[in-house]
């Protein structure tokens, strides 16, 4: 049997074992279905495209 660790998402920052590992970073299952159901002229879109940077750029970069 396989243990699932936690992971801290990158979007709410919360631990979850439920999502998605985009290269080494997770995203809650809760946020990656906000995410996809977010229109690109909804207030907090700019807020998901800033925290995906996240994937690309490290924060000791």
């Amino acid at each position: 049997m396989e243990e699932r660790l936690d992971h801290i998402c990158i979007i709410c920052g919360n631990s979850g074992r439920d999502g998605i590992t985009i290269v080494s970073e997770f995203i809650c299952e809760e946020c990656e279905m906000e995410m996809v159901r977010t229109d690109v002229q909804d207030a907090k879109y700019p807020f998901f495209i800033h925290q995906l940077k996240q994937i690309w750029y490290p924060k000791n970069a």
